[in-house]
């Protein structure tokens, strides 16, 4: 494969991104290392919580059959989970808490929601399993607060998504603790949402690596 040798814009967020280094002679454009030498594990985390959070989402809205909630443990626990948790903890390494905490938190959330889809789920009464998966969104939700009041100095983007991966957090809880399966659709179609924002974060990231300059986020952060 060729090697693309033209000039490109330097990173707009090299800090977190990586400065310029050599080109790589297979993909062609500038790698980009951080300082601690470690790549930007932001993008994949993105996707994987973006994967997980649509297929489950596509099940509450009732566009696939929940027959299939094996299969989105699966990839809860492998993709979801696991691979968020071990980006976090790039993330942790690189310097960048917020990043950090957000991969390693959803990451053991997944983790944790495909443990008790797969094994444990079966331990509690027909009648409470609604009251069980409530509980455990309930005890996210303040968490996911946390998160979203922590990211009003990173970008448009990032708020937008994280309040909407919040409020979904909100109906589902509702949903499932009190039977209210229009809230779970509702919880569902914010959880599309939610997924779209972060697939097109990973994108940005993605684009800024590759480009030099990312997609419109609309930082906040103070110059």
């Amino acid at each position: 494969m060729a090697t693309i040798t033209d000039k490109r814009s330097p990173p707009q967020n090299g800090a977190v991104n990586g400065a310029l280094n050599a080109p790589d002679p297979e993909f062609g454009v500038d790698q980009r290392a951080t300082p601690s030498g470690w790549g930007n594990a932001g993008p994949l985390s993105l996707s994987a919580f973006a994967v997980v959070t649509l297929m489950l989402s596509l099940i509450n809205v009732n566009a696939i059959s929940a027959d299939l909630i094996p299969v989105v443990a699966s990839v809860g626990l492998i993709f979801g989970g696991a691979t968020q948790l071990i980006g976090g903890l790039i993330q942790m390494r690189n310097g960048n808490t917020f990043q950090g905490v957000l991969f390693t938190g959803f990451g053991a959330f997944w983790i944790a929601l495909a443990a008790i889809l797969q094994w444990f789920l079966k331990d509690v009464q027909a009648a409470q399993a609604g009251h069980a998966l409530g509980l455990f969104l309930y005890g996210f939700i303040p968490m996911v607060l946390v998160l979203w009041l922590a990211s009003f100095r990173t970008s448009v983007v990032v708020v937008v998504a994280l309040g909407i991966v919040l409020l979904t957090f909100v109906l589902l809880a509702i949903g499932n603790y009190g039977g209210h399966q229009d809230l779970i659709h509702a919880g569902g179609v914010t959880g599309i949402v939610a997924a779209v924002l972060a697939f097109y974060l990973a994108l940005a990231e993605l684009c800024e690596y590759s480009y030099g300059r990312a997609l419109p986020v609309w930082p906040l952060a103070k110059s």
